[in-house]
């Protein structure tokens, strides 16, 4: 059984966990370079005071995903009501339909506050994320070829957004 939580700092190793695979092994994320525990803790801090959402999904205790949402865009504060959200899933729990245990929460929770949209920023050749956002109901509303380069290659990434 999957429980949808708030993370605690007791969490943070096994979130760590999932987004340093993240960046070793997959376009998800554009970083390089893998995070530190304490860049981790920093991360969650920020998010905490801000309050902007963290949450899991746990399994039998175990972390197997986490999502998160926060600021579109540094700019305020024109930008104020929009959010741009993410989701990682340990990779041997892709597949099984954990992302959308968290983002309809995620989702509900950026509504719930009075924010007008929600945008997902998405590497173009990761197909499980483009269909999970659009079973949600989000819409494909740009796709930016050719800007960003990881594993040797250039990458194009998709945005989407849905109105609250």
């Amino acid at each position: 059984m999957i429980e949808i939580r708030d993370a605690t700092t007791a969490d943070l190793p096994a979130i760590l966990a999932i987004f340093n695979d993240a960046v070793l092994h997959t376009n998800a994320v554009y970083d390089e370079t893998p995070r530190t525990s304490e860049a981790q803790e920093e991360w969650f801090a920020q998010r905490t005071a801000q309050h902007w959402p963290v949450l899991v999904a746990a399994e039998a205790s175990r972390v197997a995903a986490f999502a998160s949402y926060g600021p579109f865009r540094p700019w305020p504060p024109g930008y104020r009501w929009t959010v741009e959200n993410s989701i990682y899933v340990a990779p041997e729990c892709r597949g099984r339909g954990i992302g959308t245990r968290l983002l309809a929460p995620l989702v509900q929770r950026a509504k719930a506050v009075g924010f007008h949209a929600m945008v997902a920023a998405i590497d173009a050749e990761n197909a499980p994320s483009l269909r999970l956002h659009a079973g949600a109901g989000f819409v494909k509303v740009a796709e930016m070829p050719e800007v960003a380069w990881k594993f040797g290659r250039w990458l194009d990434l998709v945005l989407l957004e849905k109105l609250l």
